[in-house]
């Protein structure tokens, strides 16, 4: 049974990796707010455990043993965000933390009753996949707002960026999961665009925003 500290890394580890496939002991150590002696020490343990790749001096890769393990810890936090917003009506931006602290309980049996009582959930309550028992993740390429050109009409299926500020953001601006967007205007000068979307509404939303909301292209005949 890995330690909650063991977890924390690499959760970590594996949410650096997607971006950049390879992280120094710095960044690491940034994302954990954790002293880099620390890091130094805790990363040979991972190694050993074949958890990583490290070399001194080199970056860290995670290995497939690490990946699979992180992706368990990252499944039982999204289930747990899912059943608090469907089963207990926390609102989206309530969740994280209850699940920072529910994710490292070691029972499997607890987290596949509450997939059961879910069932079955794919994405978690901000659109993100939810990895299976074996820890694999279904890929989902979804296209950033920035993306699209001005006429598209797009679906908002999940969110690059989950911050309690970002959602509460949303939530003023009526925007949930499954908002349809029509993109009115792309401006050249800072890339900021224009949407029309439920009731009327215009708005216009920085090249920031743009990048965190992920979405999919509807065909229209």
């Amino acid at each position: 049974m890995a330690s909650q500290t063991v977890e924390n890394y690499l959760k970590a580890l594996f949410y650096l990796c997607d971006k950049n496939d390879e992280v120094s002991i710095s960044e690491l150590s940034n994302q954990l707010e954790v002293s880099k002696p620390s890091v130094n020490s805790m990363v040979k343990t991972l190694s050993q455990e074949g958890l990583i790749k490290y070399e001194k001096y080199k970056p860290l890769k995670i290995t497939e043993k690490g990946r699979i393990e992180a992706s368990k810890i990252i499944r039982k936090h999204r289930l747990t965000e899912m059943f608090l917003v469907k089963k207990m009506g926390f609102a989206w931006d309530e969740v994280h933390e209850v699940a920072e602290q529910i994710e490292h309980i070691n029972s499997p049996l607890f987290f596949d009753r509450m997939d059961e009582l879910l069932d079955f959930p794919k994405f978690d309550p901000h659109g993100s996949p939810i990895p299976d028992k074996s820890g694999q993740i279904e890929d989902k390429s979804y296209l950033k707002l920035t993306d699209c050109k001005v006429d598209d009409k797009v679906i908002l299926k999940s969110l690059n960026h989950t911050s309690k500020v970002f959602l509460n953001f949303l939530d003023q601006k009526k925007i949930s999961l499954n908002t349809i967007f029509e993109i009115k205007h792309i401006e050249d000068f800072d890339d900021s665009v224009t949407v029309h979307y439920s009731e009327n509404r215009l708005e216009i939303f920085s090249q920031k925003v743009c990048d965190r909301l992920l979405v999919e292209k509807i065909i229209t005949d």
